[in-house]
């Protein structure tokens, strides 16, 4: 039985011989999900079609068009030929941001002026990490060992990404899969803002590279520290410094990096 984002596709196994035969393999779903928020159209993503409810909490937590969960009134799932549309509806009194968050992200940049304007918001400040980790290194080494038990698409199709709420201890409470660690990370977080669970002092663990984005995620989300598998790009280091997020990359069996 293919576990829920997957699917069955035959493919030819060829041995290092050069010898060929079909086999059937269950590949992860990526398709279509576009994002329209009161009303607007927002943005299209390459996902994968599970827990969609939690990937629309997380993404407008994500893009600043609300402050909290509580101010996601409704979301519905419309599945089409073409792929998945996500209708969110958010408390009246944002609809002032959606509206203003939009006219940023169509803008045209031909000009100098719009172009300044439109890196001013991609890099917007980010408020001041306040939440403290009890987390000490060996529980980040536990929950790295421990992830991909955690991962049942990933251990089915060898091509997602997860994200996971750590405890302090290292235990591993709830974990999100999809083919884009963007995606992963949205989906936990929406979780977590639906399930009212918070960092208690634990941290989040991604099973990606540490981009700036997943930084930018994790400070609006008021996580405490953020591990990831992989390593991290300078933007990352330098936005979760100025944040005063903690960052734990490259994460192996035996060390890891601290910034």
């Amino acid at each position: 039985m293919t576990p829920a984002g997957s699917a069955t596709r035959q493919l030819d196994r060829v041995a290092i011989s050069g010898e060929a035969a079909p086999q059937d393999r269950t590949i992860a779903i990526e398709a279509p999900v576009a994002i329209e928020v009161d009303g607007l159209g927002y943005a299209v993503l390459m996902a994968t079609p599970v827990d969609l409810d939690d990937l629309a909490y997380g993404f407008v937590l994500a893009e600043r068009l609300v402050d909290r969960a509580a101010e996601v009134v409704d979301v519905m799932a419309h599945a089409t030929d073409a792929g998945t549309l996500l209708r969110v509806t958010l408390a009246p009194e944002r609809h002032v941001r959606v509206a203003d968050r939009v006219r940023h992200r169509v803008s045209e940049s031909s000009c100098g002026l719009c172009g300044i304007e439109n890196l001013e918001q991609a890099l917007r400040p980010l408020p001041a990490v306040t939440a403290q980790t009890a987390a000490m290194p060996a529980a980040l080494f536990a929950a790295a060992a421990a992830l991909r038990d955690h991962q049942p698409l990933a251990r089915a199709t060898g091509a997602t990404h997860a994200a996971a709420l750590c405890a302090s201890d290292g235990t591993i409470r709830l974990v999100r899969e999809d083919v884009g660690r963007h995606n992963a990370f949205d989906k936990l977080i929406g979780a977590m803002g639906r399930g009212g669970l918070d960092w208690d002092g634990g941290f989040a663990l991604l099973s990606s590279r540490c981009s700036f984005e997943l930084v930018e995620k994790a400070v609006l989300a008021g996580c405490p520290l953020l591990a990831t598998l992989s390593a991290a790009t300078t933007l990352a280091i330098d936005r979760a410094a100025a944040a005063g997020l903690a960052l734990r990359t490259s994460i192996r069996n035996d060390a890891l990096y601290a910034a």
